[in-house]
């Protein structure tokens, strides 16, 4: 059974990002945590490449201490590429436009400013980091280092004596802000050098987001007392997260595809493409393709979080990942697993606390979840297609679950008010055995919310997708929830279920890339890369 975990983390305080589920859960597989970290690759060396792209000449200006470092050339099947690596601590704020010829590299950890700690400093009040933590720098205030990424940029992960992944701290900014036309591209040593196929994953860390929003499951502090923080376990340096600002801003990330992520350090232990924890409502996450993550899509750690159109392909343990006092609320998600792999299309809990407050409030609407009909059972340790439990009120409105051979639904109830879920306009595809409802949740809960055709929600559905994801004839008799507006203002109030209306509705084309899994009609492989 897995509990929240974390990464050695050196350098600045920041946060590397717990993979699995909130307490109890393994990852992935009915087995546990296979470790297999791959062999670190070599510095690249200069070599003749076969595409179009020339390396450019040198590395652009950097405006963090040291700049970017001039690591030679890298050649792949679109031709090669200059490398400039980023200094460990962007300790201004510093851009990384789009050149051509041109790739950034994360070699190991790189730091997006310093910790800033649980709250913003007021006028006089000490900094919270100590200085060593801070390469020594003597602060009194957020560091407030704000991290661009130009549209079109492509930025790969070099995994050495720790995993590569972006970190931004708690006081600090991330503007990664692309386009439908160039997306921002975040990816792995081997994807530049044309070595991927569809099952590569694992080969870096991620990105984590670290924040000062509402958490619960405390680490340091009570949630009685409101100064609730976590980190993860292990830390040389604290990974801590957490605050009282659900308005956190973290940044945004817009446009942005993170490919082959996900690293495993030691059991339970694990970084995946993108980790929000503690981050707000003034975070702007929206465009988001997560590709063949060896851990979860994307996960989310308490504070607010307001998500619009997010893809999960290929997630080796679960696609939507939702814990410790989270207020959720997404809209256009895509949850595609590959035929027989990976865990659950949704694991939701905020368990191992459970009667902290605040529960886990989560509205997930016009979502798309699919493990293909061929595989036997996809799901592993989560039991079904959807693992709901602990502390933990769900709202699912214009859903479609397409899961013929699996269970869709495990209500695992856990202290005295158990998880609970409500339903609107939601249709569901199982196997012969749709729901495993346990702990303190009765048996028949999970079906009342779908009996006789209740708040138009169907378990018995006959699914008509197309191209895995687009709404068919069926989908199309469905009718959107017409309240939606009720649920939250950040939704759209739309006439149809899912992710994606119909042929016409193509959101997802242009800034994705394409593989067995999903073809999104981008006409880009997730192994290959762009070259303009």
């Amino acid at each position: 059974m897995k509990k929240i975990s974390g990464l050695l983390l050196v350098g600045c305080s920041a946060l590397a990002l717990a993979g699995c589920g909130a307490d109890d859960i393994s990852s992935p597989g009915a087995g546990g945590i296979t470790i297999n970290n791959p062999t670190p690759a070599p510095t690249p060396t200069p070599t003749s490449g076969s595409g179009t792209v020339v390396a450019a000449d040198s590395c652009p200006t950097f405006n963090a201490t040291g700049g970017l470092t001039d690591s030679g050339t890298i050649s792949g099947p679109e031709g090669s590429w200059r490398v400039c690596t980023l200094p460990a601590l962007v300790d201004v704020s510093s851009s990384l436009p789009k050149v051509a010829g041109v790739v950034y590299r994360l070699n190991g950890r790189v730091d997006v400013g310093c910790d800033g700690g649980f709250s913003a400093p007021t006028s006089g009040s000490p900094f919270t980091t100590t200085t060593a933590s801070c390469n020594g720098r003597s602060l009194t205030a957020d560091t407030d280092v704000t991290l661009t990424i130009d549209p079109g940029v492509i930025i790969y992960g070099e995994n050495g004596s720790e995993a590569a992944w972006l970190a931004v701290n708690r006081g600090n900014k991330i503007n990664a802000v692309g386009t439908a036309s160039q997306p921002i591209i975040f990816t792995s040593r081997q994807n530049v050098v044309g070595t991927n196929d569809d099952s590569s994953q694992g080969q870096w860390g991620g990105v984590v987001l670290l924040g000062r929003g509402i958490v619960t499951d405390c680490n340091y502090g009570s949630t009685a007392a409101k100064t609730c923080e976590r980190d993860t376990e292990g830390a040389v340096n604290k990974a801590v997260f957490g605050g009282q600002d659900n308005a956190y801003n973290a940044g945004t990330m817009k446009y942005v595809q993170i490919r082959y992520s996900g690293y495993v350090l030691s059991n339970g232990k694990e970084l995946q493409s993108l980790t929000a924890e503690g981050v707000g409502s003034g975070t702007t996450l929206d465009y988001f393709q997560s590709v063949n993550s060896s851990d979860d899509g994307a996960e989310f750690f308490g504070g607010k979080v307001q998500f619009k159109h997010y893809i999960s392909v290929n997630a080796d343990d679960d696609s939507l990942d939702l814990d410790t006092g989270l207020e959720g609320y997404f809209q256009y998600v895509m949850l595609l697993q590959r035929d027989g792999g990976g865990d659950a299309l949704m694991e939701i809990d905020s368990n191992g606390a459970e009667t902290d407050t605040p529960r886990q409030k989560t509205v997930i609407a016009n979502f798309t979840g699919v493990q293909p009909s061929s595989s036997s059972n996809n799901e592993s340790n989560d039991q079904a297609s959807v693992l709901i439990r602990g502390n933990s009120d769900i709202t699912w409105v214009n859903g479609i679950i397409n899961t013929p051979n699996n269970e869709c639904l495990r209500l695992n109830g856990s202290g005295t008010t158990p998880a609970t879920l409500k339903a609107y306009s939601t249709v569901m595809s199982c196997g012969s055995t749709k729901y495993i409802d346990s702990g303190t949740n009765a048996s028949g809960y999970s079906a009342s919310q779908f009996a006789s055709g209740t708040n138009l929600n169907d378990d018995a559905f006959t699914s008509t997708l197309s191209s895995t994801f687009v709404n068919g004839t069926n989908e199309a008799g469905v009718a959107g929830y017409a309240d939606i507006k009720t649920l939250s203002s950040f939704f759209d109030a739309v006439t149809y279920i899912g992710a994606v209306k119909d042929s016409s509705d193509t959101w997802y084309k242009g800034w994705t890339c394409d593989n067995a899994t999903a073809n999104f009609g981008s006409g880009e492989s997730c192994t290959a890369l762009p070259t303009t």
